[in-house]
C-alpha cells in the first residue's frame, strides 16, 4: 500500500510534454529513472491517472488535475490540500470555487496554457505560500480584495470595520488600492502611522471617536518561531510580535484610548487567548485610565480572543 512520502523511482516518465511539465520532470528523463530536479512526491494513485491519459495525450480535465495536486499537496504536508488544489484550479478556470464549476467545465480537457498556469500556482503553494497570496485576491464579506504579502489576509473569524492606520507602507498602499478599486476612497481615511503618542495627535484632528478597533501585534515573542510556515515566511512579522508578554502595543493603545474616545466609547481588541486575564489585571493596576473590561468574546474555535473595553472617563 502506498504511503505519503514514498517515492516510486521505477515508474516510467510521461512521453507527452504537457504531462512532463505537470509532473515537474525534465525533458531528459529516461525510462525507469526520474530527473534530479526537485519536484512533487508521487504515488501509485497518480499512475492510474497517468496511464488513462497516456492513451489520449493531453486530455486532462479539471477534475483530474485537482485530484492530482490534492495528492501532491497531501503527500508534501501542505495544510488543506484538497481546498488548495480546488481553489487553484477553479481560479484558473475563472470561477470562485470548484463547486461552482458546471459539469462541462469539470470534464472538458484543459489547454496547455491552463495546465501551465495551474502548475505555476501549485508550485507556490508547495512553498507554503498561503492560497490567498497564490491567487492574488480573496473575498472579504461581499468584496473581492487584492492580496500581496506581507499584508495581512482577511480571515472570517476576525472580520471587523476599522479605521485604517498602519505603520507598514505596503499595507497602507494596498488598502488605498482596494479602496479606489471598490470606490470607497471617500468613505475611509488611511493614515501611515505607528501606534504612538505622535499618531494620537493625528487622530485627534478627526475629533473623538466612538470605537477603536484593532488587531494589534499580540504574539508572545517566544512563540514567533513556532508560527505556521505560511505565516512565518510571507506575513509581516513586525505586525505579529507583541513583545515578551504579547502586550507591547496593546498597552500603548489602552494608554492612548481615553484621550481618543467619546464618552462611553469602546476599544475592541483581538488578542491571544492568554491575554484577557492579563489585560484585566493591567487595567486594574492603572485605574487612572478609567477603562473597564466589559466583555470577552470567543472566536469560531471557542477561544477567548476579543475584548470589549469601555471608556469611563466621564
Amino acid at each position: 500500500m502506498w504511503k505519503p512520502g514514498t517515492l516510486f523511482a521505477t515508474m516510467r516518465c510521461c512521453t507527452h510534454p504537457l504531462l512532463r511539465r505537470l509532473l515537474g520532470l525534465s525533458p531528459q528523463c529516461t525510462s525507469g529513472q526520474l530527473s534530479q530536479r526537485k519536484g512533487p512526491v508521487l504515488g501509485p494513485k497518480w499512475l492510474s491517472l497517468r496511464r488513462s491519459c497516456s492513451a489520449r495525450p493531453g486530455l486532462m480535465t479539471a477534475t483530474d488535475v485537482a485530484n492530482y495536486w490534492h495528492k501532491v499537496f497531501e503527500t508534501n504536508g501542505i495544510p488543506e490540500a484538497r481546498e488548495s488544489s480546488e481553489y487553484i484550479v477553479s481560479f484558473v478556470l475563472g470561477a470562485k470555487t470548484f463547486q461552482s464549476l458546471d459539469s462541462r467545465s469539470l470534464h472538458t480537457p484543459l489547454t496547455a496554457v491552463q495546465q501551465e498556469q495551474i502548475q505555476q500556482l501549485s508550485n507556490k503553494r508547495l512553498e507554503r505560500m498561503p492560497v490567498q497570496y497564490v491567487l492574488g485576491e480573496w473575498d472579504f464579506q461581499d468584496l473581492t480584495l487584492k492580496m500581496r504579502p506581507p499584508v495581512f489576509i482577511p480571515r472570517p473569524e476576525t472580520e471587523s470595520r476599522v479605521i485604517a492606520m498602519d505603520k507598514e507602507k505596503a499595507a497602507v498602499n494596498l488598502t488605498r488600492e482596494n479602496a479606489h478599486r471598490l470606490q470607497l476612497q471617500d468613505r475611509i481615511h488611511i493614515l501611515h502611522h505607528d501606534v504612538s503618542y505622535s499618531s494620537a495627535k493625528q487622530l485627534l484632528l478627526w475629533g473623538p471617536v466612538d470605537f477603536i478597533v484593532s488587531n494589534p501585534p499580540y504574539v508572545f515573542h517566544e512563540d514567533m518561531a513556532s508560527l505556521d510556515a505560511e505565516i512565518f515566511r510571507y506575513e509581516d512579522l513586525d505586525a505579529l510580535d507583541g513583545g515578551d508578554d504579547g502586550m507591547r502595543v496593546i498597552k500603548t493603545i489602552l494608554t492612548l484610548a481615553p484621550s481618543l474616545l467619546k464618552d462611553s466609547g469602546s476599544v475592541l481588541l483581538e488578542v491571544d487567548p492568554r491575554h484577557p486575564n492579563m489585560v484585566e489585571n493591567w487595567l486594574q493596576a492603572h485605574p487612572n485610565l478609567l477603562l473597564v473590561l466589559r466583555a470577552i468574546h470567543k472566536d469560531f474555535c471557542g477561544k477567548p480572543r476579543f475584548l470589549h473595553i469601555q471608556n469611563q472617563s466621564r
